[in-house]
């Protein structure tokens, strides 16, 4: 059942975070929105003006306040859902909270269920696909760069470009069945000719979409840097000195780190997920040897390698086996300030002192060259696709190249029609245009309760 039925319940849910605040948001939306705020304020709901703030006090069954704050009604379609909808700004206490909430369900709201308010968008047309999850994509970004791509996938950026290939595709598919329905008329070599180039067109479009995945990833997920080494070299301290507090126990005793320990660092708008490993030496005792394992398990699945060593030391002659060839991998020499042995002598590294804070600045521009993070890449770049899309794009431009290919000379349009349409609905699935309730159920699921 969509919103846009009949028996719609009318759901309501706590907007804010959970925990003692200021204040606290409490959500209504439904066609019997209005008519429950009434029953919770004395009637003061129906009386209000659309989209402006009016005091008012949410009364129990008995008429004894509960709380006392700010409502705004929002009249359909004009609401972000669509719908009727009432919002009530009061107290942020937990308990005054749960109790206000209870007043709604009582009265007659059901509770909502994760992302139900954009999902309601979703199905009355607020919003298409793409910009539902950029909802969810704004809510939890965690950097400039990933909070711009978010704004620009709310905006519907991403999913008028999937419209615009769509519909460069059914004028191609139009074309097409138009030959199909008149079997005596063959597709003439510059007719064929003018359609693939169109199909290129569109193509071209996709792979530009495409390109973007791994930046989407990377600003969603972050870049996975590992850390390694050997022990006692200083890894900890390049996590604690890169994260600006102390995170891992760091002591002059190998072997401190057991386990791998991970956070999260802005880099110029990039999220750098840090990884600290355990040392990679011939491992002293059970516990160890499991450490060292997940450690190479860790840089066989790294974006970047930040491998560290001591640059008073001779250059080590265990390194693990599985680091991957097209790894990005940059070399650090730790201690730096108590001088450097010869075998570093010609070596392409970063030297830094984590006791002295020295060569952080030059360290963190090599990072960027390597992420290849100049604005020229990333400063200007404002579509990030996430992997849902990825598939259904790269499910499209697979079928696209198979409608070219019977589109050439002798052409064989029934074959092509049908490459066509799997396109279509590719591209269909992107922004929500297909029958997709299983997949709707698993974007939605992930959302917040009361978004």
């Amino acid at each position: 059942m969509t919103p846009s039925e009949s028996h719609t319940p009318t759901i309501a849910a706590v907007a804010t975070a959970p925990g003692v605040g200021a204040v606290s948001l409490i959500r209504v939306s439904g066609p019997q929105a209005v008519a429950i705020a009434d029953r919770v304020t004395g009637g003061r709901a129906s009386r209000a003006e659309p989209r402006q703030a009016v005091r008012c006090r949410i009364l129990d069954a008995a008429g004894a306040t509960l709380d006392d704050g700010l409502m705004t009604v929002f009249r359909g379609p004009r609401s972000f859902t669509g719908e009727d909808a009432v919002e009530f700004a009061g107290h942020g206490g937990m308990l005054v909270t749960r109790e206000v909430l209870s007043r709604f369900l009582a009265c007659g709201a059901i509770p909502a269920g994760p992302g139900e308010f954009t999902q309601r968008a979703f199905f009355n047309g607020k919003l298409d696909l793409t910009q539902a999850e950029g909802v969810m994509d704004l809510i939890s970004a965690q950097t400039s760069l990933a909070l711009r791509a978010a704004r620009e996938q709310m905006e519907g950026t991403i999913g008028r470009r999937t419209i615009e290939a769509r519909d460069e595709i059914l004028g191609v598919l139009a074309h097409v069945e138009a030959y199909i329905d008149f079997p005596d008329e063959d597709i003439d070599p510059d007719t064929g000719r003018a359609l693939c180039d169109r199909l290129d067109r569109v193509s071209a479009a996709i792979d530009r979409l495409l390109a973007t995945a791994d930046q989407g990833r990377i600003l969603r997920e972050g870049v996975r840097t590992v850390i390694f080494g050997e022990p006692n070299v200083g890894k900890s301290s390049l996590l604690n000195r890169l994260l600006g507090y102390e995170r891992a126990i760091v002591s002059e005793i190998a072997g401190t780190t057991r386990d791998t320990i991970e956070e999260t660092v802005n880099l110029g708008g990039i999220p750098l997920r840090l990884i600290d490993t355990a040392g990679v030496r011939q491992a002293g005792d059970r516990i160890e040897e499991e450490g060292i394992r997940r450690t190479v398990r860790q840089i066989e699945s790294a974006d970047l390698l930040l491998e560290v060593a001591d640059a008073g030391l001779p250059r080590p002659l265990l390194r693990p086996a599985d680091v991957p060839e097209d790894t990005r991998h940059l070399l650090i020499l730790n201690k730096a300030d108590l001088g450097e042995h010869a075998d570093w002598s010609g070596i392409e590294a970063v030297r830094i002192s984590c006791q002295l804070d020295q060569g952080f600045d030059r360290l963190e521009a090599v990072i960027r060259e390597a992420l290849h993070l100049g604005s020229g890449e990333w400063g200007d770049h404002a579509v990030a696709i996430n992997a849902r899309h990825q598939a259904c794009l790269a499910r499209a431009r697979q079928s696209l190249a198979a409608a070219s290919a019977f589109l050439e000379p002798p052409a064989d349009t029934e074959l092509a029609a049908i490459d066509l349409r799997e396109a279509l609905d590719a591209l269909g699935e992107v922004v929500g245009r297909v029958d997709t309730e299983d997949l709707l159920g698993v974007i939605f699921s992930s959302f917040c309760i009361g978004k």
